[in-house]
């Protein structure tokens, strides 16, 4: 059984749904999933988990939230290498290319990223299964 964390920043809500789908998905594959706000999470508790999904929306010009989410992430991403990652994040506007930048950010970082999804806005029955299937992958 794989120790999840769902990890997310989230400002009206969007992405927060987004991460409990995730943890849905981890859960009913088998997993154990544990949600937390990006601004109780840290370095010091990666050795608690065995994959991690981490969930912010665009922000600005297509950029990651910079007051907490960003900076938590930066702390963390270089000790994610060989572990599995997924990323999730909602957006009102263009057509998600924040989340391009990230998993090429990701990906030049040597992380192992099984997926990512993204919500325009809420998320739709789409985009939900996209979160619940990046949740079992993360949990087999």
């Amino acid at each position: 059984m794989a120790n999840v964390a769902v990890v997310y920043w989230s400002g009206t809500g969007n992405t927060e749904a987004m991460a409990d789908l995730v943890a849905q998905g981890a859960n009913d594959a088998g997993g154990k999933a544990t949600v937390i706000a990006a601004e109780d999470f840290d370095a010091g508790q990666l050795g608690d988990f065995d994959a991690f999904a981490f969930g912010c929306p665009a922000m600005g010009d297509e950029d990651l939230e910079q007051t907490t989410f960003e900076p938590m992430y930066d702390e963390v991403e270089s000790r994610l290498q060989g572990q599995k990652v997924a990323l999730f994040g909602s957006y009102d506007w263009n057509e998600g290319e924040w989340m391009d930048k990230w998993g090429q950010r990701a990906a030049n970082a040597g992380l192992n990223v099984v997926g990512t999804a993204i919500a325009k806005d809420y998320p739709d029955d789409d985009a939900s299964e996209e979160c619940r299937r990046l949740g079992a992958l993360l949990a087999e």
